[in-house]
């Protein structure tokens, strides 16, 4: 049985496949079409609240007695869909669905941490997971502390008995480094500390970090997981189903509020679908793309766990089923490069977020990690000069060949 597979019985009846592989689940998982007046697309429930058959339900209802429906801040039957697909997904326990990324990391974290606990952090993070973790969580008491989680040992030394969390992305948003999460979740378990995992850039499909010892999958599933640029929404899913109904109840119910629509909610069902599609066709036009940059004279280092080149590939190669669809690089001339090398793109459009159907291309420094200070970004490997790519579904030919003609550009001095 692949990775990705599970047994026969463990989708419903109707979908019995000759194998219950990856793609199958995320257009089969938790849904007949018999229960629903034969609607092949399940239905999407609008309705803020849930009537109650009697007081007692309701009474059993709130005290968690009884699993039942009862106001959508807590629980929606298409929320709860799309839940029980991303746990199947991930191979975890239960999943809770948020209405942005940063809506899942937060209320989880939230969930997790007291005043005078600690959480140690790899050295580059997502511009917003960054202030969050610097200028939020500290004035409440948690001490959050970088560390260089590229090296095991360094997260071995930084633990203490406060450590309650190790958090990182892998890879990192923008740079593309990567943790070896087997290894470091083995050094916070024997710590005592839980491994919060950020996986939007690869995916179910491409990484499963709960299989290889990871606590808690973090997502923005307004990336890949959508993979229209329609809509934002996050995602957290768990090897510990009470760890999940802690942040249900607390992290989201009562300190962010971050609820997800309904609507939503479908859209990102509907993305699920061709998820494993879409992936195969991204990690092989960033291939094509990161070999032509890395071609490119006006190079002067790329960042893709798909090159021999990148200090991490074999890294990758074990960690990843596919090696992505992003890439980051640096032109010689630095910012100024980078920036004669954007405002050349004629089809690959000048926009933020990333996973979307359409090639994108930003400055890291002046956009998704401008909340760095200048010190910041050179002490957490983020230069001035850094160019971030999401490669998109387009023909490649077409995409190779706006890349070339702006590093041309670029190139002019």
């Amino acid at each position: 049985m692949k990775p990705n597979d599970l047994p026969l019985d463990s989708i419903h009846p109707h979908a019995q496949p000759k194998a219950a592989g990856f793609s199958t689940r995320a257009i089969h998982w938790g849904y007949n079409p018999a229960d629903h007046h034969g609607a092949l697309v399940p239905p999407i429930y609008t309705s803020a609240t849930f009537a109650f058959p009697t007081v007692e339900y309701g009474m059993a209802c709130f005290s968690g007695e009884q699993h039942g429906y009862f106001y959508t801040r807590i629980g929606n039957p298409t929320l709860a869909l799309l839940e029980s697909r991303l746990a199947s997904l991930e191979q975890g326990a239960a999943a809770v669905v948020f209405g942005s990324g940063m809506g899942a990391i937060t209320a989880t974290l939230w969930s997790m941490l007291e005043p005078g606990d600690e959480v140690l952090v790899d050295m580059t993070l997502y511009g917003c997971t960054f202030a969050f973790m610097t200028h939020g969580l500290g004035r409440f008491g948690v001490l959050v502390r970088h560390v260089d989680m590229t090296d095991p040992q360094q997260v071995a030394q930084a633990m203490s008995p406060k450590t309650k969390v190790v958090y990182f992305e892998s890879p990192a948003n923008p740079n593309m480094r990567l943790v070896d999460i087997e290894a470091v979740a083995a050094i916070a378990h024997t710590g005592g500390a839980r491994v919060v995992v950020d996986n939007t850039y690869c995916t179910p499909y491409l990484q499963q970090p709960l299989l290889l010892g990871a606590d808690v999958s973090v997502h923005s599933m307004t990336k890949y997981l959508s993979g229209h640029g329609d809509l934002t929404a996050g995602a957290a899913v768990f090897a510990d189903a009470e760890l999940a109904t802690r942040v249900r109840l607390y992290g989201l119910k009562d300190m962010t509020g971050a609820v997800m629509s309904a609507q939503d909610a479908h859209l990102v069902m509907r993305g699920l679908k061709t998820l494993a599609l879409r992936m195969d066709r991204h990690c092989q036009n960033a291939m094509q793309v990161a070999e032509l940059v890395a071609s490119h004279p006006a190079a002067a280092v790329v960042h893709f766990p798909g090159l021999p080149s990148f200090p991490q590939h074999a890294l990758a190669t074990r960690q990843m089923r596919q090696y992505g669809g992003m890439i980051a690089f640096e032109l010689h001339g630095g910012l100024q490069a980078g920036m004669r090398f954007m405002n050349a793109l004629q089809l690959v459009t000048r926009a933020v977020s990333l996973g979307d159907a359409e090639s994108l291309a930003q400055h890291p420094a002046s956009m998704t990690h401008s909340t760095y200070t200048p010190e910041e970004r050179a002490t957490y490997g983020i230069s001035d000069g850094l160019v971030r790519l999401s490669i998109g579904l387009e023909d490649i030919a077409d995409i190779l060949e706006d890349v070339w003609q702006a590093m041309d550009i670029a190139h002019t001095v």
